[in-house]
């Protein structure tokens, strides 16, 4: 059978595009400046004392660029970003598993925590 050219799930090749198109550091990150700003130098402190960076809550509506900045954090310190979304989270243990399996210094981005 042929692949279709329209398909409702990302391929492979699509994925690494859509990747390879997002920001990789804070100066790449375009607009929220005060954000980047103040983020550069809380990523560069942590850096400085060699240790990774304390808890960071991104919130806003739609398309501000939340998961990217997560991600650009974890590129900044060199650290692996684990995603989840909160309506994954249905059982008690789902988080601590999560947490449990992270790495020193791993990003943990959860996505639409608030659901």
């Amino acid at each position: 059978m042929d692949e279709r050219i329209i398909a409702p799930e990302l391929q492979e090749q699509e994925q690494r595009f859509e990747l390879s198109l997002r920001p990789k550091t804070l100066t790449e990150f375009i607009g929220q400046p005060k954000v980047k700003d103040n983020l550069g130098i809380f990523l560069e402190a942590a850096k400085g004392r060699g240790e990774a960076c304390e808890h960071v809550l991104l919130y806003g509506p739609p398309g501000l660029g939340k998961t990217t900045l997560a991600h650009v954090i974890g590129m900044e310190m060199a650290a692996n970003v684990r995603v989840t979304s909160g309506p994954a989270l249905e059982r008690v243990g789902d988080l601590a598993a999560i947490l449990t399996n992270l790495e020193d210094g791993d990003v943990l981005f959860i996505d639409e925590i608030h659901r």
